[in-house]
């Protein structure tokens, strides 16, 4: 909030402003009660004005002006602390947000989505409500024990020792309920993380759970992680409820004291009947608005619990070092990617590579192929910093890719995942995605080559066609199209295909091939494939087996050599292989 310290000093201001108007109106009550018993003689008339219906109209007047400031403030404050607390919500999530974008891979795979979703979404909310309401009522509570404090030591001391003794047990009391009400918002936020993770990854998988039918077991747990998070609340709530009722017998007892002692006083002649009214209603508004502490310090721990989940994240440092390099353009269309003894495992798992030595000829296409584990994926997470090797390194254009600067190593890569990502938006915009400053003339041309006008101007809205969450409304190799066709627009020298063809028909495999030998001509790209027809006629072919390169060369060269390839290729096509 350090950027907005202007609008919390002036939305403070108003809050105080409008909590000293609004304790005035007892003070009225006061001098109106003295008015009609003193008459001529009241506190009024010592300032000249006599008539005691003078007088009234005045007080009338007054609380006019009263009321209207009172309420001109409560408006003020009211629009500065919402729209303080929309700004710092929206600019929190936005900040936390890009923290996220920054991790790495490896980040996201130790963390459930829906917990991160939890963060994004509940926890930033929960600060928005205290200070939507919880801050101003602090600076109105403190603003109330400070002006009746002072109003009361003014008319009598000793009264006004009674009147405020209940306030340090109300504050002791508020204090140790705050430590005590900490951890257990914080199970809280931890049962509410896990359960929005269920949720998330319950209806992102709606039709493995129909097709097991396997409905009744997500309803047992959802049903067990729901009754956590309601315990976990319970468990919170039992505490906090007890907070108002205990701070209403501290506020009993100093209300008491004020009646009698003040009455006593009043009775022996040491007290005029008006200032004794303004008394009595001022205790009131002394200790009834501490009973809204309870309400207050509730929205202040589900903040803070809620807060801690927050900076957390952000204080999570960048799990991804970057360098400054930058090539000039054209310097890497041709480079070779080197592999230099690279070591590589996943936490807790064996090696995926061990001292692996390979380097991918710039400006061919290179074909990678080998049972499942074998580090093919891998291969394509390490070059896009995905993920870290152990040890080694990976050069491009004779600089380590650690060296460069993380904006333009992506930049310089096209990617077409076998996980296709399509946004919630039309196909046009998720072809413009590869290039978002591209006309729509670039962006029907990459898709042409990718073969996918057809099918789109097929479609009733065509091109504006919206694709639905993940691209659901359309078929596999629709989503394959359209991933080709944004990797063709943003036309980076190295162009990687992870499985592009492996969930789809022998038509449709048929015109990827033909996409894939227009986008890879003129620059470098590898070819991740389990369907060997789909690598056939690359530059060069590389197997991989337990993380090494048991074979290289050519696809008739490799078919020849009887081996790995040669086996793989006789059960995809049936060709005994002599």
């Amino acid at each position: 909030m350090r950027s907005h310290r202007g609008t919390l000093r002036l939305a403070s201001f108003c809050s105080i402003t409008n909590k000293v108007w609004d304790l005035a109106p007892p003070l009225l009550i006061g001098l109106a009660v003295d008015v009609v018993v003193m008459q001529q003689d009241s506190f009024i008339a010592s300032y000249g004005l006599v008539d005691p219906w003078h007088q009234l109209v005045l007080l009338s007047v007054l609380t006019f002006i009263i009321w209207g400031m009172e309420s001109l403030f409560e408006y003020f404050y009211g629009v500065l602390w919402r729209n303080l607390a929309q700004t710092v919500q929206h600019e929190l999530r936005l900040n936390t947000f890009n923290h996220v974008q920054q991790q790495g891979m490896g980040w996201f795979d130790e963390r459930q989505k829906g917990d991160i979703l939890a963060i994004l979404n509940d926890d930033i909310n929960q600060l928005e409500r205290f200070l939507d309401k919880g801050a101003n009522d602090l600076l109105q509570v403190s603003t109330t024990v400070i002006v009746v404090g002072a109003v009361f030591l003014i008319i009598s001391w000793e009264v006004a020792l009674f009147a405020v003794l209940p306030i340090p047990i109300i504050i002791w009391g508020s204090f140790r309920y705050q430590r005590s009400l900490e951890p257990r918002y914080a199970e809280v936020r931890r049962a509410a993380g896990a359960m929005n993770a269920l949720l998330e990854n319950d209806l992102s998988g709606m039709s493995t759970i129909q097709s097991f039918t396997a409905e009744e077991r997500e309803y047992r747990r959802v049903e067990d992680l729901s009754t956590i998070y309601r315990e976990a609340n319970r468990d919170a709530i039992r505490l906090s409820a007890a907070f108002t009722p205990l701070i209403r017998m501290a506020i009993l007892c100093g209300f008491t004291a004020t009646l009698l002692l003040g009455g006593w006083i009043t009775l022996e002649g040491g007290l005029a009947v008006g200032a004794y009214s303004v008394l009595v209603f001022m205790t009131q508004r002394l200790l009834w608005p501490l009973t809204r502490l309870g309400e207050t310090f509730d929205l202040y721990q589900r903040a803070m619990a809620s807060s801690t989940r927050v900076l957390d994240v952000l204080n999570t440092p960048h799990s991804l070092s970057e360098g400054d390099f930058v090539p000039e353009d054209g310097d890497i269309v041709n480079a070779d990617l080197v592999f230099n003894s690279v070591t590589f495992a996943y936490p807790a798992r064996d090696d995926v590579f061990t001292d692996l030595n390979l380097t991918v000829r710039g400006g061919e296409v290179t074909g990678v192929v080998g049972s499942t584990g074998s580090g093919k994926t891998t291969l394509v997470r390490m070059l896009l910093r995905f993920v870290e090797p152990d040890s080694g390194e990976i050069e491009w254009g004779g600089v380590d890719i650690s060296n460069w600067k993380l904006k333009s190593l992506r930049g310089a890569i096209s990617l077409v995942d076998q996980h296709i990502t399509l946004f919630p938006t039309t196909i046009l915009e998720n072809i413009r995605y590869g290039m978002e400053d591209a006309d729509d003339s670039l962006v029907k041309e990459a898709a042409a080559i990718a073969e996918a006008t057809e099918f789109i101007e097929g479609l009733p809205q065509q091109w504006d066609t919206l694709v639905g969450e993940g691209g659901h409304r359309l078929s596999g190799g629709q989503r394959q199209r359209i991933a080709i066709a944004r990797a063709v627009l943003k036309d980076a020298p190295l162009l990687l295909l992870d499985e592009a063809t492996s969930a789809v028909d022998n038509e449709t495999e048929a015109a990827l091939q033909r996409s894939i030998e227009q986008v890879t001509r003129g620059r470098t790209a590898i070819i991740i494939a389990h369907r060997l027809s789909t690598i056939r006629n690359a530059d060069r072919i590389i197997v991989l087996e337990n993380g090494k390169v048991v074979e290289d060369g050519q696809h008739e060269t490799l078919v020849q050599l009887d081996g790995v390839y040669a086996r793989l290729w006789s059960v995809q096509t049936g060709e005994k292989i002599s």
